[in-house]
This record gives C-alpha cells, sequence and structure tokens, in this order.
C-alpha cells in the first residue's frame, strides 16, 4: 500500500469514527441535544477534527444517509436481478427492501426525511450531494425500470415510471412517519408493518392490469 492510499484509508476510518460516535450520540440524547463538541471527545478527536470532515452537525447528521441509501440500493439491486421473482411482485418486495432498511437502523432512514422535510439539502457540501443525489437515482431508477417492463409484459396498466417511483417512495415514507408518531404517544402500539402491507396491497391491485 502507498503513501497516498494509506492516508485516504486512515482519512475514511477516522470519518467513519466520527459518524459512528455522533450516531451514538444522536440515538442517545437526539439530534438537538447533541453538540458537536460532545461528538469530538466521543470520538477522541479534537473538535478542530472533525470541522474538517464536516462542515456542521446538520451535514453530519445527514451524511449517515449514505449508509442507509447503500443498504437500501443493495436490497433494490438483489430483487431486481432476482428472475425468480415474478415482475409483478417486485414491487411488493420493495416495499419489504424499504421496510428491512428502516428496521436495520431505524435513526439512519429518518434523516432521510429530515433531509427532505428541513431542506436540508441545500446546505450541503457538493460531494456530499453528488453522493446522495446518485445513490437516490438509482434506486428511483430501477423500481422505475421494473416498471416500465411490467408495462411491456402487459401486467401493469401504462402509467409514468418515475411517477410510480415516486409514489412508492412517498406511500412509504409517509406511512412510517404517521405511524412512528403513533408510536410516541402510545409506544405499546406498532402497526407499521400491517398498515405498510395493507396500503403497499392497495396500491399493488390499483397498479396490475385486470384482476388477480
Amino acid at each position: 500500500m502507498g503513501v497516498f492510499e494509506r492516508r485516504q484509508r486512515e482519512k475514511d476510518l477516522r470519518r467513519e469514527q466520527i459518524q459512528n460516535s455522533a450516531k451514538t450520540l444522536f440515538i442517545q440524547k437526539s439530534y438537538y441535544s447533541t453538540t458537536m463538541e460532545e461528538i469530538a471527545q466521543k470520538a477522541e478527536l479534537s473538535p478542530a477534527t472533525i470541522y474538517n470532515y464536516f462542515k456542521n452537525k446538520e451535514e453530519l447528521y445527514i451524511s449517515l444517509n449514505l449508509i442507509s441509501l447503500q443498504y437500501l440500493l443493495a436490497r433494490i439491486r438483489k430483487i431486481y436481478k432476482n428472475n425468480r421473482i415474478p415482475i409483478d411482485k417486485k414491487i411488493l418486495k420493495f416495499k419489504d427492501a424499504m421496510y428491512d432498511t428502516f428496521t436495520y437502523d431505524p435513526l439512519v432512514l429518518r434523516n432521510v426525511f429530515h433531509a427532505q422535510i428541513e431542506d436540508a439539502l441545500s446546505t450541503l457540501s457538493k460531494d456530499l450531494l453528488e453522493k446522495i443525489n446518485s445513490l437516490s437515482k438509482e434506486i428511483f431508477a430501477i423500481m422505475a425500470k421494473v416498471y416500465e417492463e411490467g408495462v411491456s409484459q402487459g401486467v401493469f396498466v401504462e402509467k409514468p415510471p418515475m411517477a410510480v417511483s415516486d409514489a412508492i417512495w412517498g406511500l412509504f415514507t409517509g406511512i412510517l412517519i404517521w405511524e412512528e408518531s403513533k408510536r410516541k404517544l402510545n409506544p405499546k402500539k406498532d402497526f407499521l408493518r400491517s398498515t405498510l402491507d395493507t396500503a403497499f396491497e392497495i396500491f399493488y391491485r390499483g397498479i396490475k392490469k385486470g384482476k388477480d
């Protein structure tokens, strides 16, 4: 390993160290109660070092999206490439992939919503924004391609594929936000999975041609 590669590896490891420390504190204390100084202390680095990697807490928080989006993209790709799954059923599998991503790391996926709702994406560095955009575009493109193939096979009604991708994402995120807000009022009630199954079954029937 050359000097440049070793330095880049050390830089990547330090970035990961900062993100892991921030994630732990965000879970324990929440985003708003956590300071950059506390993150630096947790990571055993100086605050100045933290700012060499992330220009502010907002960017650090949203950078965690990359972990979630990479995990989701891997699941979406796997579904798309699995020829044993009928093209129409892949739509329902996308729902499972998004749910699995949420259970894999609820905090990280919430960051996606935070970024969208707070319009925080406009404050990100160019590099981070490009990475998030690239992952998001590929996820949506795969879902659109599956729908397009379903239309060509005669199993889906003809609608704009990218609009369907948006609808799938909006259906999932909308129900997730709503069910999570309800669960805060009553932690014993968790109807996320059952509500998602019902909503996607209705959506699925709406885009199918003919009857099951």
